[in-house]
């Protein structure tokens, strides 16, 4: 999230300045590509993937799943910039990891680590609310709000932008200009292929 937290200093994360940098020397170590997976319901997983080069490290994050013969971007900061991936309704959804799932499976990790694929420009007084309590869980102090907040502006290299459901399409779609939603989800699946991404991505 540093990406997201321009002008908050690590200590509003309740990290040492010192650890900070250390962990992000451990993200961007060029033979490391650190790998984190959050699973989903119904086989699906979001893969979040550091890719780091000599001189940059990008985030990409894609939707995964076993019958897939390619993987779906959601997001990547690098030069060509695909984002954002999510809106909050569906992020919301995705917060409670499946019974007997292997990976991220704690809310408050899963909200955070997913937060830089979000770009909503009408995030709920709710969204607020779980952004701090995830905030708070993983060390931040208790008055986290303001840094709640600038979080869900979204990433810098695409901002808060409108979303809107299509009932004809059963999919959220996305006005950002550099948005890989701005079509529907998945819609290159087969229908049942297409209906459990839909399940998948429905708030229950």
């Amino acid at each position: 999230m540093a990406d997201l937290a321009e002008g908050f200093a690590p200590e509003a994360f309740g990290s040492d300045a010192g650890d900070a940098d250390a962990m992000l020397d451990t993200l961007h170590d060029p033979s490391a590509w650190p790998m984190f997976t959050v699973p989903l319901a119904g086989g699906f997983a979001i893969v979040v993937h550091f890719n780091s080069g000599e001189e940059f490290t990008t985030t990409d994050c894609f939707l995964t799943h076993p019958d897939w013969g390619q993987d779906l971007v959601l997001s990547s900061d690098d030069q060509d910039r695909i984002g954002p991936g999510l809106c909050w309704p569906e992020l919301a959804a995705l917060l409670e990891a499946p019974p007997g799932a292997a990976g991220v499976t704690d809310p408050h990790a899963r909200l955070l680590l997913l937060l830089p694929v979000l770009g909503d420009a009408a995030v709920p007084e709710e969204a607020v609310t779980a952004v701090v309590e995830a905030l708070v869980a993983r060390g931040a102090p208790e008055a986290s709000r303001a840094l709640a907040e600038r979080l869900l502006q979204g990433h810098p290299m695409w901002g808060a932008v409108g979303w809107w459901f299509d009932d004809d399409e059963q999919s959220w779609l996305c006005e950002g200009d550099h948005s890989p939603r701005k079509v529907p989800l998945g819609d290159h699946l087969p229908p049942r292929q297409r209906a459990a991404l839909e399940a998948c991505l429905t708030p229950r």
